[in-house]
């Protein structure tokens, strides 16, 4: 069969499937050709989840009749000149809007800032209209009618009207979350109205607006540097945490992206911190020089190469383990607020069983159910007005004066313990409320740090195998695992190169029972291959170091004195990450005053 050359129509849309895989992709072209022509105000308008409408219309800076005439044809624009060393812009392929126009009908209006009037150019199935004059206002207005109407069958791999419409949904707030300066409205008949003002140079605030106020009051800022590489953004406690990955954004020079290192650091930052099955929040940005990232890898732009991926994800983990060991001990708002559903007021409530047939001369004691003995000690009491506490606890009470001395360790952070609750939950008041503790939780923590540190403070120990293990590989797995063998023996792991395609296994760490020592080495040099690091071995340490931590801390049941549940709380205070246990639960909770008080009816 003889070569020939496809026709521009087939072209153009060969180019559409790779670059406009559904509506949101579509959107997202779009919404970037707006913020590049310098928009500061985007309304977005759907009907059908984007399939039979789409409406983007910006105040950016417009195109005139010869713009529109070469905007609409492949392989043309203004953001990029002779080199891919330097993107500054979110696009610069040229291939968008003549995509777009191969699949569906497309009609460009648009007007230069100082012109007379404006134009408009149409597309439908790839076949281009010729540019006319038309009344517009400064800016540009794209519409999209009948997304994939020349390929029918690509309809049939699109989701529902729904699926699609939370698509673009989710594509916007990324973008807006990039772009906080910019005003983004998101409107149509199938869906409900979504507005995001204009927050200028607060990120935060567009990013609360996003996640909701919850996450203000949970996130750790970021920010960081290492060798002309930039991080900033915000990182969520761990105990913030959600069912899946949707709530991790990552920004790359100001391009939303997906990228696996990237997210593979987030997980790897939070390892041993959050529960299995549960994902942390954060927003990142990362800022560099464009030569050093390869933003031309995909045509969605959706991934990008680095030319260091090993620095950015040693930035990324270190600056975010950074953050979370200066927050110390600091837990989810969240439990606060999930303790406060829980609390119904009295008037909601039917009577307790106490409160029944109780009539004023009966005693209180009898009431709540206290034998004969426990009267007389009841009544011997000498409580201050309106409190309840009782003889064993660390306030101290003066009989005499009948006044409460100052309660030791209040105005720390996690106050001062004034009761233990079946035999695991220790109350502590603070200066502005009350903590709850965990106090197995918080005690496997703290043990779980100290094993870590042992872990950094030399070679840990390790066990000598009789007979070597022979673990055949490629030869450029040995040559990547002999380069980090002196970091692996310091783990433990003594390895020797074993001919050109395999390493002998000498040693294996102690801490780690009887292993499968190829697997081990197998997925070790997978990693480096993957990520130029060895932390797998590390993490497979902390993960026995938690185990037995999880054994050797106090257990639930265990009753404590006044002085150990004050020294619990002062060592949680110490410790960088006590407010949740190695398993990423929380092992406190907050409830401030005027929580209490609103519950009451108070305030």
């Amino acid at each position: 069969m003889p070569v020939k050359q496809l026709p521009e129509t087939l072209i153009n849309q060969i180019a559409a499937g790779e670059v406009i895989e559904r509506p949101a992709s579509a959107a997202k072209e779009l919404i970037e050709n707006a913020i590049d022509a310098g928009a500061t105000r985007i309304e977005i308008a759907t009907a059908g989840g984007g399939k039979s409408l789409m409406r983007i219309t910006d105040n950016g800076c417009g195109m005139d009749a010869a713009d529109l005439d070469l905007a609409v044809r492949r392989h043309c624009t203004s953001k990029i000149s002779d080199t891919l060393d330097d993107i500054r812009t979110l696009g610069f392929r040229g291939e968008a809007l003549p995509s777009i126009g191969s699949v569906a009908r497309l009609t460009i209006t648009s007007r230069r800032q100082g012109d007379p009037e404006g134009a408009q150019v149409t597309v439908a199935g790839g076949r281009m209209s010729p540019v006319r004059p038309a009344a517009a206002n400064t800016g540009t207005v794209v519409e999209v009618r009948d997304l994939f109407f020349a390929t029918p069958a690509r309809l049939k791999f699109l989701k529902s009207e729904r699926a699609e419409a939370a698509a673009i949904t989710e594509m916007v707030k990324r973008m807006a979350i990039a772009f906080p300066s910019v005003r983004f409205v998101l409107s149509g008949p199938d869906r409900s109205t979504l507005e995001l003002s204009a927050t200028g140079d607060d990120q935060l605030a567009r990013i609360a607006q996003i996640l909701g106020p919850e996450f203000r009051d949970n996130a750790i800022e970021i920010d960081a540097e290492r060798e002309d590489v930039s991080l900033n953004g915000f990182a969520g406690v761990p105990t913030f945490n959600r069912g899946n990955s949707a709530h991790q954004y990552a920004f790359v020079n100001g391009r939303p992206v997906q990228d696996k290192l990237i997210l593979s650091a987030i997980r790897g930052a939070y390892a041993e911190t959050v529960p299995s099955g549960r994902y942390p929040v954060a927003v990142l940005s990362i800022h560099l020089d464009p030569a050093f990232v390869d933003v031309n890898v995909h045509p969605a732009k959706a991934d990008v190469r680095f030319r260091d991926p090993g620095l950015v994800r040693g930035l990324i983990v270190g600056a975010i383990r950074e953050a979370l060991a200066r927050e110390g001990s600091r837990a989810s708002t969240t439990g606060g607020h999930g303790l406060m559903r829980a609390f119904r007021t009295g008037t909601d409530q039917p009577r307790a069983p106490w409160q029944a047939d109780q009539s004023p001369s009966r005693p209180l004691a009898e009431a709540r159910g206290f034998s004969e003995g426990q009267q007389a000690a009841f009544d011997s009491l000498t409580v201050p007005s309106g409190r309840t506490d009782a003889p064993d606890q660390p306030e101290a009470i003066s009989r005499a004066e009948n006044t409460v001395l100052p309660i030791p360790f209040a105005n720390h952070p996690l106050g001062a313990a004034r009761a233990q609750l079946h035999e695991n939950y220790i109350v502590s008041q603070t200066d502005d409320g009350l903590v709850i503790v965990d106090q197995h939780a918080a005690h496997e923590r703290l043990v779980f740090e100290e094993m870590r540190k042992a872990l950094n403070s030399g070679r840990l120990a390790s066990q000598a195998l009789l007979i070597p293990e022979i673990v055949d590989l490629p030869e450029e797995d040995c040559d990547r695992l002999m380069a980090h063998a002196r970091d692996l023996d310091r783990f433990g792991l003594a390895i020797e190169r074993f001919g050109p395609g395999a390493v002998a296994v000498r040693e294996t760490p102690a801490m780690l029972g009887e292993i499968d020592a190829g697997l081990l080495v197998r997925d070790l040099a997978d990693e480096i291959a993957e990520w130029n690091t060895a932390g797998g071995l590390r993490s497979k340490l902390e993960n026995v170091a938690a185990t037995m931590a999880c054994h050797g801390s106090v257990r639930s049941g265990r009753r404590l004195r006044p002085e150990e549940m004050n020294a619990l709380l002062r060592q949680m205070e110490a410790t960088p990450g006590s407010g949740q246990c190695n398993h990423g639960r929380p092992t406190y909770i907050e409830l401030k005053l005027s929580d209490i008080e609103r519950l009451f009816g108070r305030s």
